[in-house]
This record gives structure tokens, C-alpha cells and sequence, in this order.
């Protein structure tokens, strides 16, 4: 398989759960994170090539916010067996430096906790 990703991504034990930032509708957790993207375990099934306005809820983890915002492509998305799972993965493609520092900080302390 040809891998193309730029940045590590680093799996969580802490439970990260992703959010539509405007209906909040639930999407999933995050089963690994990187600077560029995410993979997102979900109940439901995704459509690929959809653009999503994403909150990453993440107060456990984060001091100065319990979220954090971006607009995510999901590039590819799969189903689980009946029962189990869907997996999705995510590009973050719009976030403001705000945002970008504040994933920064989190990625920073999933590699303290690996």
C-alpha cells in the first residue's frame, strides 16, 4: 500500500470524540490523530469526498479549551461487519492558527503518554 501521510499519527487512550460544529451531531472517536488528519471510528457509516466542519472535544486533555475547531475531507470510508464498526479518515484541511497551536499542544501530549 502506498503510504502518503507526512506527519505520524499517534493512537489515544483518552477518549477524543468528534462532533458536526453545528448541529452537533456525534461522528465518532478519534482512534489516531496526526498534524494533518485523523482516523475516526464511528457507528456509522461516512461518506467519502464530504467535507465536515468538525469539533474535536477534548477537555480531558486540553487546559485553555475543551475544543477544538477545523473542516475535515474524508477521503476514504469503510464499513464494518454487521455489528461492528465503521472507520473513516479524515484530512484537516481549514483550521486557524488558534485552533492549529491548540492541536499541536494535544498531539505533543499523546506522544508524552505513548
Amino acid at each position: 500500500m502506498d503510504e502518503r501521510r507526512q506527519h505520524p499519527r499517534y493512537s489515544t487512550a483518552t477518549l477524543l470524540e468528534v462532533f458536526e460544529q453545528h448541529s452537533d451531531r456525534y461522528l465518532g472517536r478519534v482512534a489516531d490523530l496526526s498534524n494533518e488528519g485523523f482516523m475516526l471510528c464511528s457507528t456509522t457509516s461516512l461518506p467519502a469526498d464530504s467535507l465536515v466542519e468538525c469539533r474535536l472535544a477534548c477537555a480531558a486533555l486540553l487546559a485553555a479549551t475543551s475544543d477544538l475547531y477545523f473542516t475535515a475531507d474524508c477521503l476514504w470510508s469503510r464499513n464494518g461487519a454487521p455489528g461492528q464498526q465503521s472507520w473513516a479518515g479524515f484530512q484537516i484541511i481549514d483550521i486557524d492558527a488558534l485552533n492549529a497551536q491548540l492541536l499541536q499542544e494535544l498531539i505533543q501530549h499523546l506522544q508524552e503518554s505513548a
